[in-house]
């Protein structure tokens, strides 16, 4: 990015691994709705010229010094987000939660690895085997935001409730395969895609609703009429028409985890009202990425066999092209950049 909203392809010097950093050859790099709203951000909120690209997968290159525990030859996935280490949240490990250091890491405020190599702080790696590094550059967030997200909702999410995803791209799709692997609950799809639906159904979707003007309808003919309705809602979506049915279709006492940052706004009221802006008793989280426990735990599921990103790939040439596809809602799953 060389210039907020301007994304271009240039030949800068491979970087050098620093103290406690390790040197990165990229395999593959995910590409992010969040990649697009850095681009559109108005100027000064993120820094120029900047690498893109937070979903990373690679092989060790070359260690910085005091560097112990990786070798020229591994594999590694990287947890992009970068705290400050010392606050509360960080030592407890929630380092999505700092308390001192803004919104940031790899490929959001430092450089990232749209390019053929890339520095990270040795930290941040996580040992991925013989594992292939386009089906693991997406778990790092497309895997890693709605497993966080699910765990958010793990006391929710018991055997014979459900659960409502919306919006089954590159995060939704993970989603479903993540409440099919870690839990008993009914998974009701929601998409305005055929396509999208067809996927949650191969992922193991039970209902599939395609999203428009009856979806409330539809979907409360799955979960039931209120005050009963959805245990949890996922919205990886975040747009006004997904929140506005996501607040009518959970039920009382249920879980609104929003997701997608497409602008929309969710009404908050304590009012009396008939029907409720939100139902009584339903809790509301804007999760963020995750852990790196939770990371391992991904990676873990994807080598069980249990979690697929469904990919299309793009050459680092045609990186540009990838997020104007993205943008135009072509993307089906992740798209994935090859260096």
């Amino acid at each position: 990015m060389t210039a907020p909203g301007v994304l271009e392809q240039v030949d800068v010097p491979t970087p050098t691994a620093g103290p406690g950093e390790v040197l990165l050859r990229v395999g593959a790099v995910g590409a992010c709705h969040s990649d697009l709203h850095i681009l559109d951000s108005p100027p000064g909120l993120y820094p120029t010229p900047m690498t893109l690209g937070h979903e990373i997968a690679g092989t060790v290159d070359g260690v910085g010094p005091g560097v112990t525990g990786w070798s020229a030859g591994d594999r590694a996935a990287v947890y992009g987000i970068i705290g400050c280490g010392r606050c509360r949240a960080c030592l407890r490990g929630l380092e999505n939660q700092c308390r001192v250091v803004p919104v940031g890491g790899v490929g959001l405020s430092r450089d990232g690895g749209l390019a053929e190599h890339v520095v990270v702080p040795a930290s941040r790696l996580l040992h991925l085997g013989d594992m292939d590094l386009t089906q693991a550059a997406p778990l790092t967030d497309a895997g890693l935001t709605p497993y966080h997200a699910v765990e958010l909702a793990r006391e929710r999410l018991r055997p014979g409730t459900t659960c409502v995803v919306i919006g089954i791209g590159g995060l939704g799709h993970m989603a479903v395969q993540i409440l099919v692997a870690t839990t008993a609950v009914r998974i009701v799809a929601v998409d305005t895609s055929v396509a999208a639906l067809d996927l949650a159904s191969r992922m193991g979707a039970h209902d599939v609703v395609q999203a428009g003007p009856d979806s409330v309808d539809k979907i409360r003919a799955i979960v039931g009429p209120p005050p009963d309705g959805a245990d949890v809602v996922l919205d990886f979506v975040g747009a006004q028409p997904t929140l506005d049915t996501a607040r009518q279709v959970v039920a009382t006492g249920g879980q609104l985890l929003l997701v997608g940052l497409a602008g929309g706004t969710l009404p908050v009221r304590p009012v009396a009202d008939e029907p409720p802006p939100l139902p009584l008793e339903t809790g509301v989280q804007v999760p963020f990425w995750g852990t790196r426990a939770e990371l391992q735990e991904v990676i873990a599921l994807a080598r069980l066999g249990q979690l697929q990103a469904d990919v299309q790939t793009f050459p680092l040439a045609q990186a540009p092209e990838a997020y104007e596809a993205l943008r135009r809602g072509e993307i089906h799953g992740r798209a994935v950049i090859v260096p």
